[in-house]
């Protein structure tokens, strides 16, 4: 997968695509990242990219001609291309989501800012995206999130290829409880199930957690979409 982010602050993403999962990722070849500088595709001398909205109104808003030029040189002939523009006005973003975008080749992410982005910036992308009902400064914070998330999705990017199967909202169900040494931690003890070496018994257990979790913690995540059934018992011991 190839991932190009147009951007009004390049510099923001310097840490995150250089640490952890994403910089193991493109280590393995796995992915490649671009970070393009919205202001070089900008026609003014002073390389603006915003102008006071029309009927007037607080705030300004990102030009339209510098996101089509910057959208426009980034498609790649014999690749398909999905442009993604972050946005709270977007669909929420979710588990599901994560795994289709996993699939495609090439990503491109708009970052909006200041009051949004001219209306018409809008027919270049196949998706708009949102991260939650709420309000953050820049759209480089959301596409971050939505970069990390899907990344590591792909297959052979995470050690384990077991990690993101038993992950929360793989299946509908928030995560089961987890526990490493020491067994007592100040009188708190693990559960003997999972020192018991029973694959089958721990993988039960694990699920009966997992449920009993969603229900307290997160319910709606439970209605009208009735969790999966517990994995064959060949997966189990793995």
């Amino acid at each position: 997968m190839h991932i190009d982010i147009i951007t009004l602050f390049p510099r923001m993403f310097e840490g995150v695509l250089g640490e952890s999962i994403l910089k193991r990722a493109q280590q393995k070849k796995l992915v490649t990242f671009s970070v393009i500088n919205l202001r070089d595709f900008s026609t003014d001398k002073h390389r603006k990219v915003d102008d006071r909205p029309f009927g007037g109104g607080p705030g300004m808003v990102m030009k339209a001609e510098p996101i089509f030029k910057a959208v426009e040189s980034l498609k790649r002939r014999g690749r398909k291309t999905r442009v993604l523009l972050m946005t709270p006005q977007g669909k929420k973003f979710e588990a599901g989501s994560a795994r289709k975008l996993a699939k495609q080749e090439h990503l491109i992410f708009i970052c909006g800012h200041y009051e949004g982005v001219d209306e018409r910036v809008r027919e270049l992308a196949n998706e708009e995206i949102s991260i939650g009902d709420y309000i953050l400064t820049c759209g480089e914070l959301p596409a971050m999130v939505v970069v990390d998330a899907v990344v590591r999705l792909i297959p052979g990017v995470l050690g384990d290829e077991d990690s993101a199967k038993w992950e929360s909202f793989h299946d509908g169900l928030l995560e089961y409880p987890q526990y490493t040494r020491p067994y007592d931690f100040r009188g708190m003890k693990a559960p003997k199930i999972l020192l018991s070496g029973n694959h089958e018994a721990v993988e039960q257990w694990r699920r009966k957690q997992a449920l009993a979790r969603t229900k307290k913690r997160r319910p709606d995540l439970l209605k009208g979409s009735p969790p999966k059934a517990d994995p064959p018992q060949a997966e189990r011991g793995k």
